[in-house]
């Protein structure tokens, strides 16, 4: 059944406790580098402002130990109220007497941002203080989760707070257009590859093993390839890898012979002497293995070039996780590269899952030439595994 939406809501002079995400990264000095991820939450807070309600924000920032200063949500507050042209009421707690002050003294068009969840370890373990939720379920009168990015997340504010809001707990404008973009994988168009990068096998062997029987093709890159080509006795020098992955790599090399799916290890590489960006490199063929001292860095050109003729025939493609040290401009044209291929797909369905892939894409300005970008890359992932979140399931059915 289809989940209940923020348009399906009365908001008049109601309070809307609403789950965002503002884990922004952030520069040295403690101001934002990006603020997209506050950018998106936008079209639901002005909606319901709109609607004539009031909005209290929760959100968390970064992996606190405690009560911590600098990953306070204030910098977020301010970027919100420039881009909302309101000025928004910053608390300087999430749960307490005042917070619950402030939020009944909270008038039709105003905006309330509630300071960083994850001050309280109840927010990511709910079981260690039920009351948790509770407290900040009272704040509000209809709740609202549009914060895609952690609806993988069974925490406080994403799942256990929905049951305190029956037939009220629905979907933001972000959620919605997620759960749409994405559940056109689920049963896609043909033929479907999908690309996965990034450096662990470790958290990905979950999709990767689901996405045999759901795509036409794998191709894998980024530090993870490393395992792979371990698990194929090709010498990988000083690259990254899990050696306690290496059974699962080879299983999943042999379902997909088995099941005659094929899939795509980088047939050269840019390797390099020294884990730094102005490190001695050079390109090799991957069938040659890695010379000790040296550790593999980038896709070469033949890969590219082998990807991009086999990518051509594609009607959807997902792309999640950097093929290479992207970080460093002297190994980022792998990454670079496979984002202008498919970005030049004009007839694909083309999604990337979130995190650097995205942020490379940002970077080079090809973002409109994509069909979606996730806010979220776990959350993107285990969506295609499983085909739903818990942040989504503990949403009210729509009657």
């Amino acid at each position: 059944m289809a989940k209940l939406k923020l348009q399906d809501l009365d908001l008049k002079n109601k309070k809307v406790v609403m789950r965002v995400d503002f884990n922004v990264p952030l520069n040295k000095d403690g101001s934002i580098a990006d603020d997209t991820r506050i950018q998106e939450s936008v079209p639901s807070i002005q909606s319901i402002l709109k609607a004539g309600g009031s909005v209290i924000l929760m959100s968390h920032l970064g992996r606190p130990k405690g009560a911590d200063p600098e990953l306070s949500l204030t910098p977020c507050a301010k970027t919100l109220s420039q881009l909302l042209g309101i000025s928004v009421l910053m608390a300087d707690d999430c749960v307490g007497e005042k917070v619950e002050k402030i939020s009944r003294d909270l008038k039709p068009g105003q905006v309330m941002l509630l300071e960083n969840l994850r001050f309280y370890p109840a927010e990511e373990k709910p079981s260690l203080d039920p009351s948790f939720a509770k407290k900040l379920a009272t704040l509000g009168e209809i709740y609202v989760n549009d914060s895609f990015a952690t609806a993988h997340r069974s925490h406080s504010s994403t799942t256990t707070i929905a049951q305190y809001f029956p037939g009220k707990a629905a979907a933001g404008l972000l959620m919605q257009k997620e759960i749409d973009s994405l559940s056109s994988l689920l049963n896609p168009k043909r033929p479907f590859y999908a690309i996965i990068g990034g450096a662990k096998i470790s958290t990905k062997m979950g999709v990767l093993k689901s996405l045999i029987s759901k795509t036409d093709g794998i191709f894998i890159g980024g530090g993870m390839a490393f395992t792979f080509f371990l698990a194929q006795n090709i010498k990988i020098g000083n690259s990254i890898h899990e050696e306690d992955q290496l059974p699962a790599a080879t299983e999943f090399l042999k379902i997909c012979g088995d099941k005659k799916v094929p899939y795509w290890l980088p047939k050269d590489l840019i390797i390099a002497d020294a884990f730094r960006d102005d490190a001695k490199s050079q390109c090799i063929l991957s069938s040659q293995g890695i010379p000790d001292g040296w550790e593999g860095m980038d896709i070469g050109p033949q890969t590219l070039e082998e990807w991009k003729k086999a990518l051509q025939k594609a009607a959807v493609v997902f792309w999640n996780g950097p093929l290479g040290v992207f970080e460093f401009p002297h190994f980022a044209k792998g990454t670079e590269e496979v984002a202008k291929i498919i970005s030049s797909l004009n007839e694909a369905y083309t999604v990337v899952g979130g995190g650097d892939s995205v942020s490379a894409i940002n970077k080079s300005g090809l973002a409109s030439s994509f069909s979606h970008l996730s806010t979220g890359g776990g959350a993107s992932l285990e969506f295609i595994e499983h085909g739903h979140l818990p942040g989504i399931d503990a949403l009210s059915e729509k009657n």
